[in-house]
């Protein structure tokens, strides 16, 4: 490994907007200040990260913006090459589709290869849509486990619903999980279906926006028709 070299650009993990909502709003003027400055990125959709850019700073030219996608469809051998211009003095900017970089997206690949190579990695204050339902599930906070993504096969799922139940009541550990947001309402009755009804469940969708629900209660408790989940971006939590 590399020692950090002082004329070496630095890599920025900028977070951005949960939504549609105004990047001030939920965002740090220091997000405004670093994004004018930077003309280097590494997004995971070009299209919402140019919508981002100009709407948090509507001056800056779009034209002059070097854009690099790092997604599922990204070749790992020419990602090395996105950290180029910090080889030159260059910063550049990691942008999320939404939220924090490296956190639930490919982000952290980049991220990596940049401490192989001695460059300065400078994590943003932003929202994590992860961090914010926890921090408002009223669930255990100091013993927990992102799960990312459960099987789709509803039998592998239903294997995995149990599974993380008993890590749960264990470990006395939160258990995290998101969904694709068009599948949110079959996800909500299967954990209603498959989970004890003394478990605790809560779901935190559209965190930041002005629809925002954050509700936990015991799996017994639970109406999975009483709340439309369909496209909705959403974290779901158990704890046993």
């Amino acid at each position: 490994m590399q020692d950090k070299n002082t004329s070496q650009g630095k890599l920025y993990m900028i977070p951005t907007t949960l939504g549609e909502n105004e990047p001030l709003e939920v965002l740090p003027i220091s997000i405004k200040r670093i994004i004018e400055e930077i003309d280097y990125y590494i997004v995971e959709n070009e299209k919402s990260a140019r919508r981002f850019i100009k709407k948090i700073s509507p001056r800056k030219s779009q034209p002059n913006l070097n854009i690099t996608l790092l997604n599922k469809f990204t070749d790992t051998e020419i990602i090395p090459s996105f950290l180029n211009p910090c080889l030159e003095g260059q910063n550049v900017g990691v942008l999320s589709e939404a939220g924090c970089p490296g956190i639930a997206d490919p982000g952290s690949e980049v991220v990596r290869i940049a401490h192989q190579k001695g460059i300065s990695v400078v994590p943003l204050v932003g929202p994590s849509s992860i961090i914010l339902a926890l921090m408002a599930s009223g669930l255990n906070g100091q013993n927990f486990a992102f799960n990312g993504y459960l099987p789709i096969e509803t039998a592998e799922r239903k294997k995995a619903i149990k599974r993380f139940e008993k890590i749960s009541r264990e470990n006395n550990q939160s258990q995290l999980f998101i969904e694709t947001p068009y599948r949110n309402n079959n996800l909500l009755k299967e954990l209603v279906k498959t989970l004890s009804k003394n478990t605790w469940l809560c779901v935190a969708t559209d965190i930041t926006l002005p629809t925002e629900f954050i509700l936990t209660k015991l799996t017994g408790s639970w109406i999975p028709e009483s709340i439309e989940l369909h496209k909705r971006p959403t974290i779901f939590i158990i704890q046993a």
